[in-house]
């Protein structure tokens, strides 16, 4: 039904204890996304939060070129060569290519040309060049109008990426809100951009939540429009507590009391959703002496 290795993998999600993943897995079948459901529902994990470890190496980087900007990510398989001179330099070439296009897929982007060799190739011959694995993984071309500003935030060496639109406002604010949205992970920009079917499922845990602490059902109702509140200060940009407010205004307010309107937020983690490569050298090397 399930393994070792499944009850290890569900702890690294989630952080909660062996016996309750074990629990978790018993319960669900050993299903991996109901077991980080059925945790949650009973207040053990905080699994929305430690899901999306992040995992692979790379970097992000966003080029800025008028009323165009371009985000994106390019991995490697360890962090050494993503501190790679040549790397870097490909990331550079790569991001400023993107910004005077206006490809849509990574099928097209792929075949853009860096000094006269398509992406694709590039991307071929540094992976043999390097030794490791490239991987263009994902990109964003954002477009503004004349009265918008772009807002760019780059952290931990290109680790997080943030590009941010605001109309109205300046530079200075913009680039405060992107600064705020590295650090805050932001899921969505306001509420109208939360799924229903999220939404909803954030609800239903909810409620099992407050049923299993004993709160009486004709009351649930009534406190579940706080927690709702209080998730949608969580995962959207617009409702979360600003980093630098010294009275606890929203960014929302933030932007708008210096004349501006929250228009757009791309936000890219180096590695975020992917499952971290897992090494084991004396493993390794141990086979390479067997083999």
């Amino acid at each position: 039904m399930f393994t070792a290795q499944d009850v290890k993998s569900l702890r690294e999600k989630t952080g909660a204890g062996m016996m309750d993943c074990k629990k978790a897995l018993q319960e669900t079948n050993g299903d991996m996304e109901e077991a980080i459901t059925w945790l949650r529902e009973k207040g053990i994990s905080k699994a929305a939060k430690k899901a999306s470890r992040i995992a692979a190496e790379g970097l992000t980087k966003t080029v800025e070129k008028g009323n165009k900007a371009a985000i994106i990510e390019v991995n490697s398989e360890t962090d050494f060569v993503a501190k790679n001179e040549t790397f870097i330099s490909f990331v550079e070439a790569l991001a400023n290519t993107l910004v005077e296009s206006d490809v849509t897929t990574l099928e097209q982007a792929n075949e853009l040309k860096i000094d006269n060799e398509t992406v694709a190739d590039t991307i071929i011959n540094l992976t043999a060049k390097i030794g490791e694995k490239i991987s263009f993984r994902r990109f964003e071309i954002v477009k503004k109008t004349d009265s918008q500003v772009f807002g760019i935030y780059s952290h931990m060496g290109g680790k997080i990426t943030t590009l941010v639109v605001l109309e109205g406002a300046n530079k200075d604010v913009a680039r405060d809100v992107a600064m705020h949205a590295a650090a805050m992970r932001p899921t969505y920009l306001n509420k109208d951009e939360v799924p229903s079917d999220v939404l909803e499922k954030e609800k239903s845990i909810m409620k099992e939540q407050l049923l299993n602490e004993g709160k009486p059902e004709d009351r649930i109702e009534q406190i579940l429009v706080g927690k709702v509140n209080k998730f949608y200060e969580e995962v959207c940009l617009e409702n979360q507590i600003f980093i630098k407010a010294e009275n606890k205004e929203t960014v929302g307010k933030f932007v708008e009391q210096n004349g501006g309107k929250l228009i757009k937020m791309v936000r890219y983690e180096v590695g975020e959703g992917m499952e971290k490569r897992n090494e084991n050298f004396a493993e390794e090397v141990q086979n390479q002496i067997n083999g």
